[in-house]
Protein backbone atom coordinates (compact mmCIF):
# COMPACT_ATOMS: atom_id res chain seq x y z
CA UNK A 1 0.00 0.00 0.00
CA UNK A 2 1.18 3.53 -0.84
CA UNK A 3 -0.06 6.43 1.28
CA UNK A 4 0.60 10.13 0.65
CA UNK A 5 1.09 12.09 3.88
CA UNK A 6 0.50 15.77 3.09
CA UNK A 7 1.43 18.28 5.75
CA UNK A 8 -0.29 21.64 5.60
CA UNK A 9 -0.13 22.73 9.22
CA UNK A 10 1.77 25.99 8.75
CA UNK A 11 0.37 29.50 8.71
CA UNK A 12 2.72 30.94 6.06
CA UNK A 13 4.30 33.84 7.93
CA UNK A 14 6.83 34.46 5.14
CA UNK A 15 4.02 34.81 2.62
CA UNK A 16 2.69 37.83 4.56
CA UNK A 17 -0.90 36.78 3.92
CA UNK A 18 -3.49 38.09 6.34
CA UNK A 19 -6.76 36.41 5.38
CA UNK A 20 -5.63 32.80 5.00
CA UNK A 21 -2.65 30.42 5.26
CA UNK A 22 -0.60 30.02 2.07
CA UNK A 23 -1.90 26.50 1.34
CA UNK A 24 -5.38 27.96 0.95
CA UNK A 25 -4.44 30.82 -1.36
CA UNK A 26 -6.69 30.77 -4.40
CA UNK A 27 -5.61 30.42 -8.04
CA UNK A 28 -8.27 30.20 -10.75
CA UNK A 29 -10.89 29.38 -8.14
CA UNK A 30 -8.90 26.52 -6.60
CA UNK A 31 -6.78 26.54 -3.39
CA UNK A 32 -3.10 25.65 -3.71
CA UNK A 33 -3.50 22.54 -1.56
CA UNK A 34 -6.16 21.16 -3.91
CA UNK A 35 -3.69 21.36 -6.80
CA UNK A 36 -1.33 19.27 -4.65
CA UNK A 37 -3.97 16.77 -3.54
CA UNK A 38 -5.19 16.24 -7.10
CA UNK A 39 -1.77 14.97 -8.17
CA UNK A 40 -1.85 12.18 -5.59
CA UNK A 41 -5.58 11.53 -5.92
CA UNK A 42 -5.24 10.95 -9.68
CA UNK A 43 -2.17 8.72 -9.40
CA UNK A 44 -3.08 5.05 -9.92
CA UNK A 45 -0.54 3.76 -7.39
CA UNK A 46 -1.60 5.98 -4.49
CA UNK A 47 -4.08 4.12 -2.31
CA UNK A 48 -4.83 6.73 0.35
CA UNK A 49 -4.06 10.30 1.41
CA UNK A 50 -3.66 11.68 4.92
CA UNK A 51 -3.57 15.44 5.54
CA UNK A 52 -2.23 17.25 8.60
CA UNK A 53 -3.93 20.64 8.45
CA UNK A 54 -4.20 23.90 10.37
CA UNK A 55 -6.97 23.01 12.78
CA UNK A 56 -9.14 26.07 12.20
CA UNK A 57 -9.11 25.41 8.45
CA UNK A 58 -10.12 21.74 8.55
CA UNK A 59 -13.84 22.49 7.85
CA UNK A 60 -12.87 24.58 4.81
CA UNK A 61 -10.51 21.86 3.56
CA UNK A 62 -13.25 19.24 3.86
CA UNK A 63 -15.57 21.48 1.86
CA UNK A 64 -12.94 21.95 -0.88
CA UNK A 65 -12.19 18.21 -1.01
CA UNK A 66 -15.86 17.54 -1.60
CA UNK A 67 -16.17 20.35 -4.17
CA UNK A 68 -13.20 19.18 -6.24
CA UNK A 69 -14.01 15.47 -5.84
CA UNK A 70 -10.82 14.39 -4.09
CA UNK A 71 -11.64 10.77 -3.31
CA UNK A 72 -8.60 9.20 -1.62
CA UNK A 73 -8.36 11.32 1.54
CA UNK A 74 -8.95 8.92 4.43
CA UNK A 75 -7.95 11.17 7.34
CA UNK A 76 -7.58 14.88 8.08
CA UNK A 77 -5.97 15.60 11.41
CA UNK A 78 -4.86 18.85 13.12
CA UNK A 79 -1.24 19.77 12.48
CA UNK A 80 1.31 20.11 15.26
CA UNK A 81 3.30 23.01 16.64
CA UNK A 82 6.15 22.29 14.22
CA UNK A 83 6.64 20.66 10.85
CA UNK A 84 8.19 17.65 12.53
CA UNK A 85 5.18 17.21 14.81
CA UNK A 86 2.74 17.66 11.93
CA UNK A 87 4.50 14.96 9.92
CA UNK A 88 4.50 12.59 12.90
CA UNK A 89 0.79 13.07 13.46
CA UNK A 90 0.17 12.38 9.78
CA UNK A 91 2.32 9.24 9.94
CA UNK A 92 0.36 7.96 12.95
CA UNK A 93 -2.89 8.46 11.02
CA UNK A 94 -1.34 6.54 8.11
CA UNK A 95 -0.29 3.79 10.52
CA UNK A 96 -3.85 3.50 11.83
CA UNK A 97 -5.21 3.19 8.29
CA UNK A 98 -2.58 0.62 7.29
CA UNK A 99 -3.39 -1.45 10.38
CA UNK A 100 -7.08 -1.40 9.47
CA UNK A 101 -6.12 -2.75 6.04
CA UNK A 102 -3.68 -5.24 7.60
CA UNK A 103 -0.83 -3.95 5.43
CA UNK A 104 2.64 -4.34 6.93
CA UNK A 105 4.69 -3.08 3.97
CA UNK A 106 3.20 0.38 3.58
CA UNK A 107 5.19 3.05 1.75
CA UNK A 108 4.57 6.69 2.67
CA UNK A 109 5.29 9.67 0.45
CA UNK A 110 5.71 12.73 2.68
CA UNK A 111 4.92 15.91 0.79
CA UNK A 112 4.31 19.62 1.38
CA UNK A 113 0.78 20.87 0.81
CA UNK A 114 2.34 23.94 -0.81
CA UNK A 115 4.42 22.01 -3.35
CA UNK A 116 1.86 21.59 -6.15
CA UNK A 117 4.14 21.28 -9.19
CA UNK A 118 5.40 17.72 -8.95
CA UNK A 119 4.61 15.27 -11.73
CA UNK A 120 2.97 11.85 -11.92
CA UNK A 121 6.35 10.42 -12.92
CA UNK A 122 7.99 11.83 -9.79
CA UNK A 123 5.43 10.01 -7.62
CA UNK A 124 5.94 6.79 -9.57
CA UNK A 125 9.73 7.05 -9.33
CA UNK A 126 9.54 7.61 -5.55
CA UNK A 127 7.61 4.37 -5.09
CA UNK A 128 10.04 2.45 -7.30
CA UNK A 129 13.09 3.83 -5.47
CA UNK A 130 11.73 2.94 -2.02
CA UNK A 131 11.17 -0.62 -3.20
CA UNK A 132 14.76 -0.69 -4.49
CA UNK A 133 16.62 0.72 -1.50
CA UNK A 134 14.19 1.59 1.29
CA UNK A 135 13.87 5.34 0.82
CA UNK A 136 13.70 8.10 -1.78
CA UNK A 137 14.63 11.77 -1.44
CA UNK A 138 13.46 13.89 -4.36
CA UNK A 139 16.19 16.43 -5.17
CA UNK A 140 17.18 18.97 -7.77
CA UNK A 141 20.74 19.90 -8.80
CA UNK A 142 22.29 22.97 -7.16
CA UNK A 143 22.48 25.79 -9.71
CA UNK A 144 24.48 28.15 -7.48
CA UNK A 145 27.51 27.71 -5.25
CA UNK A 146 26.99 26.66 -1.64
CA UNK A 147 29.06 28.33 1.08
CA UNK A 148 29.12 26.49 4.42
CA UNK A 149 30.01 28.68 7.39
CA UNK A 150 31.87 26.47 9.86
CA UNK A 151 32.40 29.33 12.34
CA UNK A 152 35.51 31.26 13.37
CA UNK A 153 35.77 32.63 9.86
CA UNK A 154 36.19 29.17 8.28
CA UNK A 155 34.22 28.62 5.10
CA UNK A 156 33.76 25.41 3.19
CA UNK A 157 32.81 25.64 -0.48
CA UNK A 158 31.95 22.21 -1.93
CA UNK A 159 31.98 21.52 -5.65
CA UNK A 160 28.66 22.51 -7.13
CA UNK A 161 28.52 19.23 -9.04
CA UNK A 162 28.50 17.39 -5.69
CA UNK A 163 25.55 19.38 -4.34
CA UNK A 164 21.84 18.60 -4.53
CA UNK A 165 18.89 20.40 -2.95
CA UNK A 166 16.42 18.15 -1.10
CA UNK A 167 12.79 18.75 -1.93
CA UNK A 168 9.75 16.46 -1.77
CA UNK A 169 8.27 13.90 -1.82
CA UNK A 170 10.52 12.24 0.73
CA UNK A 171 9.44 8.62 0.81
CA UNK A 172 10.06 5.66 3.12
CA UNK A 173 8.63 2.47 4.44
CA UNK A 174 6.16 3.59 7.09
CA UNK A 175 7.65 1.40 9.81
CA UNK A 176 11.14 2.90 9.28
CA UNK A 177 10.17 6.57 9.39
CA UNK A 178 7.90 6.01 12.40
CA UNK A 179 10.73 4.26 14.23
CA UNK A 180 12.97 7.27 13.58
CA UNK A 181 10.31 9.71 14.80
CA UNK A 182 9.78 7.75 17.99
CA UNK A 183 13.51 7.64 18.65
CA UNK A 184 13.70 11.41 18.20
CA UNK A 185 10.84 11.91 20.66
CA UNK A 186 12.50 9.66 23.22
CA UNK A 187 15.72 11.64 22.84
CA UNK A 188 13.81 14.97 22.79
CA UNK A 189 15.41 15.77 19.45
CA UNK A 190 12.71 17.96 17.96
CA UNK A 191 14.57 20.25 15.56
CA UNK A 192 14.96 18.13 12.43
CA UNK A 193 14.35 20.33 9.40
CA UNK A 194 12.85 17.50 7.34
CA UNK A 195 12.45 13.74 7.15
CA UNK A 196 15.65 13.02 5.23
CA UNK A 197 17.68 14.86 7.88
CA UNK A 198 16.12 12.68 10.57
CA UNK A 199 16.65 9.44 8.66
CA UNK A 200 20.26 10.34 7.88
CA UNK A 201 20.89 11.13 11.56
CA UNK A 202 19.63 7.68 12.56
CA UNK A 203 21.84 5.91 10.04
CA UNK A 204 19.43 5.04 7.26
CA UNK A 205 20.68 4.82 3.69
CA UNK A 206 18.97 7.41 1.52
CA UNK A 207 18.03 6.79 -2.08
CA UNK A 208 18.19 9.82 -4.37
CA UNK A 209 15.93 10.89 -7.20
CA UNK A 210 16.54 13.96 -9.35
CA UNK A 211 13.13 15.49 -9.91
CA UNK A 212 11.86 18.44 -11.98
CA UNK A 213 13.26 21.90 -11.27
CA UNK A 214 9.75 23.37 -11.17
CA UNK A 215 9.00 21.37 -8.01
CA UNK A 216 9.13 24.49 -5.84
CA UNK A 217 7.64 25.10 -2.41
CA UNK A 218 5.35 28.12 -2.26
CA UNK A 219 6.85 30.06 0.63
CA UNK A 220 7.05 33.68 -0.57
CA UNK A 221 4.94 35.90 -2.86
CA UNK A 222 7.52 35.35 -5.61
CA UNK A 223 6.97 31.59 -5.38
CA UNK A 224 3.24 32.10 -5.82
CA UNK A 225 3.81 34.18 -8.97
CA UNK A 226 6.04 31.41 -10.37
CA UNK A 227 3.34 28.86 -9.58
CA UNK A 228 0.72 30.97 -11.33
CA UNK A 229 2.94 31.24 -14.42
CA UNK A 230 3.59 27.48 -14.47
CA UNK A 231 -0.12 26.70 -14.24
CA UNK A 232 -0.69 28.98 -17.22
CA UNK A 233 2.08 27.19 -19.15
CA UNK A 234 0.49 23.80 -18.42
CA UNK A 235 -2.92 25.08 -19.51
CA UNK A 236 -1.44 26.40 -22.77
CA UNK A 237 0.21 23.04 -23.40
CA UNK A 238 -3.16 21.33 -23.10
CA UNK A 239 -4.97 23.84 -25.31
CA UNK A 240 -2.33 24.54 -27.97
CA UNK A 241 -0.17 21.44 -27.76
CA UNK A 242 3.13 23.15 -26.93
Amino acid sequence: MNIAVIFAGGVGSRMNTVSRPKQFLDLNGKPVIIYTLELFDNHPEIDAIVVACVEDWIPFLKKMIKKFEINKVVSIIPGGKSGQESIYKGLVAAENFAQEKKDSGTIVLIHDGVRPLITEQTITDNIIKVKECGSCITCVPAIETFVINKGNGDLLIPKRSDCLIARAPQSFYLKDILEAHRKSQKEQHTDFIDSCSMMNYYGHKLGLLVGPMENIKITTPTDFFVFRAMVQVHENQQIFGF
